[in-house]
């Protein structure tokens, strides 16, 4: 199914809207321009010490054979056999060590980016099935995956790390990769423009998550899954850097992360979802496009 297809029923719009005082922007966010400063705040907290130690040890050693590795290990999706709403419920024993905004499970994240998806855009169910499952790769720290290496913000490795990364100037020192020639030049091990999807990421939930819904035939289009690959790709579709090594497709995908990464971000808030009154309808949304027993 493609984005063109959902378009054409009523009140959709086939890309996403711009935010210049129309209603989907305004929605989206629900907090002032004053107010979205003090989201991603990584210089102080209570939850600071936590989050830039979860970094630092992101930072030394995510390097290209230990993601290659973690490709190894994970990529035959042999762990478990669960449904989604299995996955997703197992978010309740799960809070993010990374994230410098919320310190409750991340199942209540889980739902309040949908049901603010669910409002703005009512008629992509789809997309509000991203919003509700883009963090479910997180099971990875349930089976023993340190949150290192399955939380927190993307880069590339293989190449350059670039100024753009959370904590760049403090916490890449130890890495190996730093100073290996083959890696350290802006583009390193790829070619100009070769393309996002020949990119090797940091590991973490993204990438997992959307290696499992491949795996299983899961039927979101390919904005969906793009949105879910790379929403933690902040300094790509926040800061707008990396795009040395996109793609035409990458570039033309680039909105729809974006138009996501306002209802994954601004949604954060202590106001928590009675999740049993919300499972029935995303239970439906599940069946249609990644129903029964998934491998993960």
């Amino acid at each position: 199914m493609s984005v063109s297809q959902t378009a054409r029923q009523p009140q959709m719009s086939a890309k996403p809207a711009n935010s210049s005082g129309q209603e989907r922007g305004q929605s989206a966010a629900r907090i002032s321009t004053e107010d979205k400063v003090t989201y991603r705040n990584f210089h102080y907290g209570s939850l600071h010490h936590r989050v830039l130690n979860t970094y630092r040890l992101m930072h030394t050693y995510q390097t290209v054979e230990f993601v290659k590795g973690k490709i190894s290990d994970w990529a035959s999706c042999s762990q478990a056999q669960m449904t989604m709403m299995e996955a997703l419920q197992a978010l309740d024993q799960i809070v993010d060590e990374s994230d410098p905004d919320v310190d409750f499970p991340n199942s209540f994240h889980a739902y309040q980016t949908a049901e603010e998806i669910r409002k703005v855009y009512p008629g992509l169910d789809w997309l509000q099935l991203v919003g509700l499952l883009h963090d479910v790769g997180k099971i990875l720290s349930l089976w023993g995956e340190p949150q290192w290496c399955v939380v927190g913000d993307t880069y590339p490795v293989g190449c350059r790390f670039q100024d753009s990364i959370v904590y760049r100037d403090s916490t890449f020192s130890d890495n190996p990769d730093l100073k290996d020639p083959r890696y350290s030049s802006l583009y390193g091990m790829y070619e100009p423009n070769c393309g996002l999807d020949k990119v090797l990421m940091s590991w973490g939930h993204d990438e997992y998550l959307y290696n499992v819904l491949k795996t299983n035939g899961c039927k979101l289009p390919q904005e969906g899954l793009y949105m879910i690959r790379f929403h933690s790709f902040y300094p790509w579709h926040t800061e707008g850097d990396y795009m040395h090594l996109c793609s035409s497709k990458d570039l033309n995908m680039l909105r729809w992360v974006k138009e996501f990464n306002k209802f994954d971000l601004y949604t954060k808030c202590n106001d928590l979802p009675d999740l049993k009154e919300l499972q029935p309808y995303y239970q439906q949304l599940i069946e249609k496009y990644c129903p029964g027993k998934l491998y993960w």
